[in-house]
Order: C-alpha cells, then sequence, then structure tokens
C-alpha cells in the first residue's frame, strides 16, 4: 500500500511533497495508518489530537496513545481537551456536531498560529459511502451526493481512495497497532447503522461496490462542473453586487428554463432550506421576504435583495458630544471639524451651522413618522415620502442612519442635509461632518 499511496501523492497531491503538515489523529485505525504512511514518506508532518472527554477513561487511554506513538516515531503532538458536552447545551447542537465544530477551529487556529499549509484528515472510501447514503436517505440536490471532497481549502483527504479494508490489511501486515472506538460498534447513530448493516449487506450483493461508488461519485462531479459553469455565466447576467446587498432580476429569472434549480444553485450557500418559499417570492406581493439562520431575501418590485441578517438588525443609538472630532460606527467613520469656509461639497459631506446644534448629538436609524426639511427646498418631507420618491428599497431603507439634533434631522447620513442647519451669511461657526 505504500507504493500506491506514494503514486496517488505524486499524481494527484504532489503540493504536499515539502508542505508543513498537521496530520487530525484519534488513534483509531485510519488516522494511525495515515501516520505511518506519511512518517515513512517522510512528509513533514504534526500530530494534532482532540480529546472530547465523552468516553471517561477511555478518552484518556487514546490521549496516551496517540502521546506514546509521536514518541516512538519523534514526531510533535499536540493535545486539546474538550468539554464537549457543555459546549453541544451551550449551542443547542447535537454532540457529534459539538465535536465537528471544536476540533476544526482548533485545526484551523493551529494551522493559522503555526504556519501548518494543509490539514491532513483520515476519511477513507467507506467513509465517502456513508456520506453518501446519509445524504441520499435524507434527501438532496446534486452537490450531496458528490462526495467528501478530496481537497477543501487547507483540508486534504489524501485516503479517501482507499477502502478501510485496505488500511486494516496493511495495518495488520506491518504489525501496526490502533485503537478501537467502542462507540463505534453501537446502531444507535445513521453512520454506524449503515456501517454495520447496510453497505455490508450492499458489498455481499456486489463485491465491487466501493470500486463502482467511485465512478459513480466521479461522474456525479463531472456533472456538478457543468453545472458550476452554467450557473457562473448566469449570475454574470441577472446578479448585481450593490455594497453589501445582492440583486437578482426577477424577470430574467423566469425567462430560464429551471427558475427553481438556478435559485438554489445561485443561493445555497445562504444557509435557505424552505425552497418552496423562496421560488414563491418571484410572484410574491412587494415588501415579502424568506430568512435563513444568516441572510434574508427579500422581493422588492423587480429584484430578489438578500442580505446578512446582522446589516438590517442594528437598533442602537449612538452619542455624539460637542468634544468629539471623530466617531467610529459600523457604517463607517464619521469626523467632525471646525472649518474657516465651505470647500466642495458631495453627498457624504455637509457644512452646518455649529450654533445651531443642541448636544450631543444622536445617530440612529430612521423610524416610520420622522420628518426633515430638505436642502433647498421650502417646507417638511416624511423620510418614508422621500425615500420613496428616491426609490429606496427596503433594505436600503432599513440601512439609512440619521444623525439628529435633539428631535431635529440634521443630516440623513449619505443622502441629503437638513435645511435648518445650513450656512448662511450670519453663520459664525462652521462645522464641516464627514462620512469616511
Amino acid at each position: 500500500m505504500l507504493q500506491t499511496f506514494q503514486k496517488h501523492l505524486d499524481e494527484k497531491l504532489d503540493m504536499l511533497h515539502g508542505s508543513r503538515l498537521l496530520l487530525a489523529i484519534s488513534g483509531g485505525l485510519d488516522s494511525v495508518v495515515l501516520t505511518y504512511l506519511c512518517h515513512q514518506l517522510k512528509l513533514k508532518v504534526s500530530l494534532a489530537h482532540c480529546n472530547f472527554n465523552l468516553r471517561a477513561a477511555e478518552s484518556d487511554a487514546d490521549e496516551e496513545f496517540v502521546l506514546a506513538l509521536a514518541d516512538d516515531l519523534e514526531l510533535d503532538v499536540f493535545i486539546e481537551s474538550f468539554e464537549t458536552e457543555i459546549y453541544a447545551k451551550e449551542q443547542g447542537i447535537s454532540i457529534q456536531m459539538a465535536a465537528r465544530e471544536l476540533r476544526y477551529n482548533w485545526f484551523f487556529e493551529l494551522a493559522e498560529q503555526l504556519d501548518f499549509d494543509y490539514i491532513l484528515t483520515a476519511h477513507h472510501a467507506d467513509d465517502n459511502l456513508e456520506t453518501f447514503l446519509i445524504n441520499l436517505t435524507r434527501g438532496t440536490g446534486l452537490e450531496g451526493l458528490t462526495g467528501i471532497p478530496e481537497v477543501s481549502d487547507k483540508i486534504v483527504r489524501p485516503l479517501l481512495s482507499f477502502s478501510r479494508e485496505t488500511l486494516e490489511t496493511y495495518a495488520q501486515k506491518e504489525h501496526i497497532e490502533w485503537r478501537e472506538d467502542a462507540s463505534n460498534a453501537s446502531t444507535k447513530y445513521l453512520r454506524n447503522k449503515l456501517r454495520h448493516d447496510v453497505i455490508p449487506t450492499l458489498k455481499e450483493m456486489n463485491p465491487r461496490l466501493l470500486q463502482n461508488f467511485q465512478t459513480t461519485i466521479s461522474n456525479l462531479q463531472d456533472s456538478q462542473d457543468l453545472i458550476d459553469d452554467a450557473v457562473v455565466k448566469i449570475q454574470k447576467k441577472l446578479v448585481t453586487v450593490d455594497n453589501d446587498q445582492i440583486k437578482l432580476d426577477i424577470k430574467k429569472l423566469k425567462k430560464l428554463s429551471n427558475p427553481k434549480a438556478y435559485l438554489y444553485q445561485l443561493l445555497k450557500d445562504f444557509n435557505f432550506t424552505s425552497w418552496d418559499d423562496v421560488v414563491n417570492l418571484l410572484n410574491a406581493q412587494s415588501g415579502k421576504q424568506v430568512f435563513s439562520a444568516t441572510h434574508r431575501l427579500l422581493k422588492d418590485r423587480e429584484f430578489l435583495l438578500l442580505c446578512e441578517l446582522d446589516s438590517v438588525s442594528e437598533k442602537h443609538l449612538i452619542s455624539v458630544q460637542k468634544e468629539d472630532k471623530e466617531i467610529t460606527t459600523s457604517f463607517g467613520r464619521l469626523t467632525f471639524d471646525e472649518v474657516d469656509a465651505i470647500s466642495e461639497t458631495s453627498k457624504n459631506t455637509i457644512y452646518t451651522d455649529a450654533d445651531q446644534l443642541k448636544y450631543p448629538l444622536s445617530i440612529r436609524k430612521w423610524q416610520e413618522g420622522d420628518l426633515f426639511y430638505p436642502l433647498g427646498m421650502k417646507g417638511k418631507k416624511k423620510l418614508s415620502k422621500y425615500f420613496k420618491d428616491e426609490k429606496l428599497s427596503l433594505i436600503d431603507k432599513e440601512n439609512v442612519w440619521i444623525l439628529f439634533s435633539g428631535e431635529d434631522v440634521v443630516w440623513i447620513i449619505g443622502r441629503r442635509p437638513d435645511e435648518r442647519f445650513k450656512v448662511t451669511d450670519n453663520t459664525t461657526t462652521i462645522l464641516k461632518i464627514e462620512v469616511h
């Protein structure tokens, strides 16, 4: 197997040669075999072991085993202990998901702090098949059936084309010892049930199951590549980005042969789950919206508008004292400078009569009922009417910030100042206010 593994690295993963590698090791068969293979090929590898404290003395024994192995092979080893059950309860997630988050977060921290080029995990062909079947039983799109990627960002899975049987045969031949996790024998979890009950039956029916599965995965990945290329072309035609907002042209979407499929491909990375609701937005009234855990999709006349939830959730009040020369906010940096004269103005710069301002000034999001006296116009106007005249989308309106003096609008920041605070012939002190 060593020669086959070396050939695989040379042909598919040549970047591992000469790179600094962090190998995730549990003490089980897969990661121990990967450790020995990397060591024999003299790769620059260090070990990282997570003690999740889920199996009492067994977890500690795994840690001791890994420490002893690192000592025998003269490899650097990093150990981290986690209170996994507490973390799972705090985050409201399963034990398995908590362990996954904890270990990958730690691996990436180590890689960044210590300049590791890649993180190696010991997923093999049987793991890939199990993941495929799990996704298949839960319902998924094509992407969920393309298997575990061999390379994803810094994570590399060099054993993905090798079966567990191959790894075990190699370990026995080389007299390699490993730790068995007793929980792997339980069929309580879906993955274990597939591993112990379903996949052996499938292999009995077709001894070439894994080889045929690899062919299927390869074909599905080719199909996914074609889809990705098509989506890139469509994206250029109907998607535009305006600041932190993504706009999808509804009219162009409806002309596509399968709008639902394209919507899924365009929005799949934004954590939406209610896909029927997403599709229904195409024919919904303006103002209708669908939420994911991280984003909001809003129907606004001729467009679907996508934005992060954080960008529309700020409601706090920012106070500005007379002595403040600079205020840093989520939407930019505001500066306040007394000047001798008015120079060039822009949407990001206004000049005010400083003596007309009542401190502390305040900055907040606009609210229904707010009104102002637009510079250059006679009379007042509700902000809602101003926004309508300016054809601002609902999301644009929610992202508008207002500078107030008492209850009076001084500036719709980045858009329009108020007539009442303009510089006149009677002004003695000019305050320049600028957003950067």
